[in-house]
């Protein structure tokens, strides 16, 4: 995280790499069975990429020069909107002061107390108490002898998939494809998240390859032969 003036206010905010995502694939009803955009992110070495991946990746690449085919995530959205495989999706869909929300997955705490865990403030730490100060005390009743489902014990803690609504974009860095969004966003660094924005879709304008003009070498000129300058040559009378 960072923080940027708003005038006079300081404000906390994450950075997030937000692109560029190449549209891989499309999938429709008659062959996949639904309608969803395959779209991918980062990059990975190539010898680390399977056969059949650059080959999945080589057909995005025909479409857009643009693109690079070492990706390395790769995730499925249902989208209504009109895209093509070969497009990229960048910062330019948004905007600042856009309402969005944040899916990641939390960091993993292992495993943790009720304390931590569930927030429980324990036992006192007087009175006849030596040991069970972290304590969950009672876990169910005597009745019916056995512990009921739902029971907050201690256990693993993170590695969830956790949304965090209604965060705002603070500014945008449309050269690096970088959002300055207000607050934290749940994951640890590097990790990847998922953001999502009411909306048109706005896909990156391609760039057209312009055809190179093939210049053909003038024809050489033949020389003229070169004449021999007259030479003067004086005549002698016979007497």
């Amino acid at each position: 995280m960072t923080q940027v003036w708003k005038g006079d206010d300081c404000l906390a905010v994450t950075k997030i790499q937000a692109g560029p995502c190449p549209v891989v694939q499309i999938k429709n009803t008659d062959k996949d069975g639904y309608e969803a955009i395959q779209i991918g992110f980062g990059e990975k070495k190539e010898k680390n990429i399977r056969k059949p991946q650059k080959g999945h990746f080589a057909k995005a690449k025909k479409e857009n020069k643009e693109i690079n085919p070492n990706i390395r995530f790769l995730k499925e959205f249902r989208c209504e909107d009109k895209v093509n495989v070969g497009d990229i999706i960048d910062v330019s869909t948004f905007s600042a002061g856009d309402n969005i929300q944040v899916i990641g997955t939390s960091k993993g705490k292992g495993f943790q107390g009720v304390v931590r865990r569930h927030g429980f403030h324990g036992q006192d730490a007087t009175h006849g108490h030596k040991d069970q100060a972290r304590m969950p005390g009672s876990i169910g009743a005597t009745d019916p002898q056995r512990v009921f489902k739902g029971v907050r014990m201690g256990g693993r803690m993170g590695g969830d998939r956790v949304t965090v609504k209604n965060l705002e974009i603070i500014g945008i860095d449309q050269e690096n494809n970088i959002l300055f969004i207000k607050g934290a966003v749940p994951g640890a660094r590097n990790s990847l998240v998922i953001i999502e924005a009411e909306g048109e879709l706005k896909v990156k304008p391609r760039v057209e390859e312009k055809a190179e003009e093939k210049v053909e070498p003038a024809p050489e000129a033949a020389e003229a032969p070169k004449e021999e300058a007259p030479v003067a040559v004086e005549e002698k009378k016979e007497e």
